[in-house]
């Protein structure tokens, strides 16, 4: 089911500009809406929301995150075949395909190459024909008092 947006919803237009899918839709200062059929589920709406004026399929607010808290791919370089699915996913820009560490070598794999364009939204561990990317949230880093990234 797809997400819904609230009476709550300023029209901030914050969610429209991070919905990986372009869901989202709505004029700046009114209540946006949600296309059900493009909604992925993804959750980067709500991560987003201020307001917190989104719900799930069944009803349930849900609440802001800090973007240090958004989940993030973790991909298994070594087991990565650089097919490119992710990188032609990513509507964000986040993933590209290393370079090779030497010339003429083959040895190339998807890396997060802009960390901080990255919603979270999990498109490209869907994408991926491996299977090797999974979406996880980033561990505090306690030696830095911050969260790693």
């Amino acid at each position: 089911m797809a997400y819904f947006i609230t009476d709550a919803c300023t029209g901030c237009t914050v969610c429209a500009k991070l919905c990986p899918v372009c869901a989202v839709s709505g004029e700046r200062g009114q209540r946006h809406v949600i296309n059900e059929k493009r909604c992925v589920e993804c959750g980067v709406c709500a991560n987003a929301c201020s307001q917190e004026g989104i719900t799930d399929g069944e009803g349930r607010v849900l609440r802001k995150k800090s973007r240090a808290q958004w989940p993030k791919p973790v991909i298994k370089k070594e087991e990565c075949s650089a097919c490119q699915m992710c990188v032609h996913i990513c509507t964000a820009g986040a993933i590209s395909i290393s370079l090779p560490d030497t010339r003429g070598s083959l040895n190339v794999f998807a890396e997060i190459r802009e960390p901080k364009k990255c919603v979270g939204c999990g498109l490209c561990a869907d994408a991926c024909p491996l299977g090797i990317i999974t979406m996880e949230v980033p561990a505090a880093d306690v030696t830095k008092g911050g969260v790693s990234s």
